[in-house]
């Protein structure tokens, strides 16, 4: 609590120092593009912190969800509004993904989008269907080398961040998985529990309730340390050392929104977040808050581009 409280301190300073340029921001509708169907952790996270800005600034605040190709519409349409503050994105990994296979896009996903501020970070949960014979990553690899180029695993699409973090765990452990892509999480959800696909990474909240229910077993979690939120499940590092895989939220921006503004809209949601009410609703989609500034963000924002760059050009990660 007191952590939060000297957070939440430091936030309320900083809003105090903001320059003159974002005295009158905002003094109209704010909208946040969601490049994903309603549903999912980004719709929830866009919701739950628009109502928190909406009674903190006083002026209504939107969520406007742009699903498709990999979250690059809704980037697009953020890239390319008017750089006022009033258009915000919030994306997952996945987009990195999507940028890093599409080089030829309408837009820059690097330097067209800015960050304002980080939300949080997940682990995700790897897991397969309760008919497999293997109850730890170590009998998962052994599995694997035994069936080269036999066994399967879903994902949320081409490109998505469960694809990224399945072939790096594929390509650490030397062992030869075959990708089938779902239209989203729910889809390839269904299809490990109707055994369609005996292996999927899934991010907690997509998956735990059939994980409860016994309908699939998670093995593992990808974080580099065990979850707070399973502590009984072992990471993959603990048998592939130096894996690791986290799902993460965070508030992009059109590229040339005056600082200011960029500033004070960090310092609002950086504030947001930093209470224990928003604690607990992270904690719900299986996340905890991370706080960042701008340019902290926008480095690790545009390093997980290039790092997903160089994921798709060793494992030959192409568009589908």
């Amino acid at each position: 609590m007191r952590a939060a409280l000297i957070v939440s301190s430091v936030a309320l300073i900083s809003l105090s120092c903001l320059p003159a340029g974002a005295q009158n921001f905002p003094n109209r509708t704010i909208r946040i593009v969601v490049p994903t169907t309603p549903g999912g952790s980004s719709d929830a996270f866009a919701r739950l912190i628009g109502e928190r800005m909406r009674t903190r600034l006083e002026q209504t605040v939107i969520v406007d969800n742009r699903a498709g190709a990999g979250q690059l519409i809704g980037a697009e349409h953020v890239a390319k509004s008017a750089p006022d503050g009033y258009t915000l994105l919030l994306p997952t990994p996945t987009l990195c993904g999507s940028a890093a296979i599409h080089p030829k896009l309408t837009f820059d996903p690097v330097n067209d989008l800015t960050g304002v501020a980080r939300i949080g970070l997940g682990p995700f949960l790897v897991i397969v269907h309760p008919s497999v014979p293997v109850k730890n990553i170590k009998e998962l690899i052994a599995l694997a080398k035994s069936r080269p180029g036999q066994l399967n695993y879903g994902t949320s699409g081409t490109g998505s961040v469960l694809h990224f973090a399945t072939e790096v765990f594929a390509d650490d452990a030397g062992i030869d998985l075959v990708h089938v892509p779902y239209k989203g999480a729910a889809p390839a959800v269904a299809a490990a529990m109707a055994g369609e696909v005996p292996l999927i990474f899934m991010s907690l909240p997509s998956a735990w309730a059939q994980v409860k229910a016994k309908r699939l077993r998670a093995i593992a979690v990808t974080s580099p340390q065990r979850s707070k939120f399973v502590p009984d499940l072992p990471t993959v590092a603990e048998s592939v050392p130096g894996y690791q895989a986290q799902q993460w939220w965070g508030v992009l921006a059109p590229a040339k929104v005056p600082a200011a503004v960029i500033d004070k809209l960090n310092a609002e949601i950086n504030a947001i977040l930093s209470t224990e009410e928003m604690h607990t609703q992270l904690a719900n989609q299986g996340a905890e808050p991370v706080l960042m500034s701008p340019r902290q963000y926008t480095d690790f924002y545009r390093g997980e581009i290039e790092r997903f760059k160089k994921v798709a050009r060793e494992r030959n990660i192409k568009a589908g």
